[in-house]
């Protein structure tokens, strides 16, 4: 790796990540010409690279695929997490191929392009991990030009002088602007998602339709479904479709509703979302929300970013994370029955664990570090978990929560 100048690129090379240390990785573009600067981080999953990328929670990082065949089943209209990708760009080992699957719409390198994402091939991600692991996420920039002509030096100026994630609050860029109803359910090979999500809810408050029959196999023999708010901190489609499959109704609310405008919708439960950014800095806003709820008595559930915030409400504290937890294999050993579970993981702060109050029970920790990865509150109708038991891409051994969240309900 060498020092940043203005030397021309090697010949071939179309792309460059530049580091805010000063290292150079030269490689292949592909995808959006252009620059874009954020975190570096790594990914460990074998599959659901579309779904990786379109998950809100990525929003100010490019992403090291750990696994070398990223692009080899294309892309389509299905597999995604949020209607646009939030993480900047994406660095491989290998050349992006022909999609091989008779799902793909689209091959990746011109899915990248259309959503203006960057990506460069040809690096070591081997070497570009274990840099990460040991130095911890740094800041960086990816750039792509087609004739390889890059300004190193103000490459090297703009990485070092990006702020990083800590202290950044990037909710509010991700999360709709208005409420909206969701009914879409899980998906099915041949048969696609159950349901269509309706229309946005543009007075903010919708439609009465507590009274809706519906009677699913996680809550059998239930006539009316309860009703989820969903507060959107980044949140990913499949987390909305699993409450959906569930047995509840769901309306989906920003980042910034207050608590006026999440009782509106007169919930049975709310939904703390996944997403972005420091969760220290989101809770300006968003603590005194929950807190709020908490004290309505109304039953809680969060994952990820909501984790963190449920936390920080109850008195808490987060933590940046030196490398994050960012992968489709993670063990966590939940405590009430030493059950391990393997789960989806995508997150770069954590909760301190020893500063959760008394009444925050610990009920998941990560095999792989110790940190919480999940709490109940003993006297509330509360609970959390830092991992994604949704998945997309990843296992399904935590869809067990959903129906735990929504079988609650009254």
């Amino acid at each position: 790796m060498a020092e940043a100048n203005h030397t021309s690129a090697p010949l071939g090379a179309t792309a460059v990540l530049v580091l805010a240390d000063g290292a150079i990785l030269w490689g292949r573009g592909f995808g959006a010409e252009g620059a874009a600067v954020g975190e570096i981080c790594f990914n460990t999953a074998m599959t659901g690279y579309q779904e990786v990328m379109t998950d809100s929670s990525y929003a100010g990082q490019i992403i090291t695929f750990t696994f070398p065949h990223i692009g080899n089943v294309g892309t389509n209209i299905e597999d995604v997490e949020a209607l646009n990708p939030h993480a900047l760009g994406m660095i491989v080992r290998e050349d992006v191929t022909d999609p091989s699957s008779f799902r793909s719409t689209s091959h990746l390198d011109q899915w990248m392009k259309t959503n203006g994402r960057i990506g460069i091939s040809g690096i070591d991600t081997r070497a570009l991990t274990r840099r990460i692991r040991i130095a911890g996420a740094p800041n960086g920039v990816i750039a792509h030009d087609a004739n390889g002509a890059f300004d190193l030096d103000a490459l090297l100026a703009q990485a070092k002088a990006w702020p990083g994630l800590e202290g950044m609050d990037l909710a509010k860029e991700v999360s709709t602007l208005q409420s909206y109803k969701w009914d879409q359910g899980l998906w099915a090979l041949g048969q696609g998602y159950e349901g269509v999500s309706t229309a946005l809810d543009t007075n903010g408050v919708g439609e009465d339709s507590e009274n809706t029959p519906f009677v699913p196999s996680a809550v059998e023999g239930r006539g009316v479904r309860p009703h989820v708010v969903a507060i959107d901190y980044g949140l990913k489609h499949n987390i909305l479709r699993n409450l959906v499959a569930a047995g509840a109704r769901v309306t989906v609310v920003p980042a910034t509703a207050t608590t006026e405008d999440v009782m509106a919708h007169r919930p049975d439960g709310v939904f703390l979302s996944n997403g972005p950014g420091d969760p220290a800095a989101t809770g300006e806003y968003a603590v005194p929300v929950i807190r709020d709820v908490l004290d309505k008595g109304l039953p809680v559930f969060g994952i990820c970013l909501g984790h963190q915030l449920l936390a920080l409400a109850v008195g808490a504290k987060t933590l940046k994370m030196h490398q994050g937890h960012r992968g489709a294999n993670h063990p966590v050993k939940r405590l009430e029955d030493n059950a391990v579970e393997i789960t989806s993981m995508n997150h770069g702060f954590a909760v301190d664990a020893v500063t959760l109050p008394a009444n925050a029970k610990p009920t998941h920790v990560s095999l792989f570090d110790g940190s919480n990865a999940g709490f109940e509150l003993t006297d509330k109708k509360a609970f959390s978990v830092q991992y994604h038991p949704e998945a997309s891409p990843g296992p399904q051994d935590s869809h067990y929560l959903f129906e735990k969240f929504v079988g609650g309900l009254k």
